[in-house]
């Protein structure tokens, strides 16, 4: 006992002081590195929660991103029907319709153009993967054997397991109830969207209302914002690849065009994986001549496309750094597969310019009060 009342006096800290003396006699780099690993738990605590029930409830949240993601690129044709006079129960119909009748027509386009072309388009992939394993060996120090072990390792860590039917029915029966959900919110959402948000702000009180709805605002144009950009600028891109694949005589063109178009909606990694796959195809069909002039096409489209037409399109508003588009494809994929590769970016770009939007205002509160 007087050896501990020894130390803590040696400490500063006097023998008969409370809980807040004896805290305050601490030096304050202890107190400062207490202070930081107590608020690092508790965050990580909070994600960890925060992605469990994400996981848990991943179709349900999928289907609200991607109702949230159709409203906002529903919401000019919405708009427009609004001020023909049409009643908003009706718009709202009208505005679903218009989108399924684009989708069905335009699968049922390209399952006619293309049905018969994805089986070769599988055969060329396996000859382009030929082609790259025979010019690995040849010219690394790599032996067949070694890279055979390399890609049966990557396909036991990516679950290439037995297929289970259970669970491919699970997976049937979740995909196609978040498709009738996602179709259900769409529609109330187009005819109630403005009066929900309404009713939300009428529920706020004081400054905390002005906010809100600035905030709101803020992440609805950039959702709008993203939504129509990314579409665009994955047409663009199908257009321009797809182009340079028909003037240099690689087969398969449409199919790749569409694998192009499709992948414009997960950045920086879908451009890269179909440009990969448009690149292998041009390898196994016509050769490396060929293949390198596909290679050359896809980098300068991705190149207008980054540099030129995204500055111009996505406005400033919408645009994150790479790295940050990365780790949430990376986060959305690890947690809801392909699914949450689609819909990582736009929530990531919404919650951005809100939280940005809610700094700036608090900012502007708190700068009038400093001369004083």
């Amino acid at each position: 006992m007087g050896a501990t009342t020894a130390g803590t006096e040696a400490a500063g800290v006097p023998a008969g002081a409370g809980p807040r003396q004896a805290w305050a006699g601490l030096p304050w780099l202890v107190r400062s590195v207490v202070l930081w690993s107590a608020c690092l738990v508790v965050v990580v605590a909070g994600l960890y929660l925060v992605g469990k029930i994400a996981v848990l409830l991943a179709p349900l949240a999928i289907a609200l991103a991607v109702t949230l993601f159709l409203t906002a690129l529903l919401d000019p044709v919405l708009l427009l029907l609004r001020r023909l006079r049409l009643p908003a129960g009706l718009a709202a119909l009208f505005s679903v319709l218009l989108l399924l009748g684009i989708l069905v027509g335009l699968g049922v386009l390209v399952w006619n153009l293309t049905a018969s072309q994805f089986g070769e388009l599988s055969q060329e992939l396996d000859q382009g993967l030929q082609r790259t394993r025979d010019f690995v060996t040849s010219t690394l120090p790599v032996t067949d054997a070694q890279l055979d072990k390399l890609v049966q390792q990557a396909r036991d860590g990516m679950g290439g397991s037995t297929p289970d039917p259970v669970g491919g029915a699970r997976t049937v029966t979740e995909v196609l109830g978040s498709v009738l959900l996602s179709l259900v919110l769409l529609f109330f959402l187009l005819k109630d969207g403005r009066s929900m948000w309404q009713w939300v702000l009428r529920r706020t009180t004081g400054p905390k209302r002005e906010v809100a709805a600035e905030a709101g605002r803020a992440g609805w144009r950039t959702l709008g914002s993203y939504s129509r950009g990314t579409m665009l600028i994955a047409a663009i891109d199908a257009i321009g690849i797809g182009a340079a694949l028909v003037l240099l005589g690689v087969p398969l063109a449409l199919p790749l065009a569409l694998i192009t178009f499709l992948g414009g909606f997960v950045p920086i990694i879908g451009a890269t994986v179909a440009g990969a796959v448009a690149v292998l195809v041009a390898l196994a069909a016509k050769g490396p001549a060929i293949a390198l002039f596909t290679l050359g096409a896809v980098i300068v489209v991705q190149q207008v496309e980054g540099n030129l037409l995204e500055p111009l399109v996505m406005k400033r508003q919408v645009r994150l750094h790479p790295a940050v588009i990365l780790v949430a494809v990376t986060a959305g994929t690890l947690i809801a597969g392909i699914a949450g590769a689609f819909v990582s970016v736009p929530i990531t770009a919404v919650a951005y310019r809100v939280i940005d939007t809610v700094q700036r205002h608090r900012e502007g509160a708190r700068r009038p009060a400093e001369p004083a």
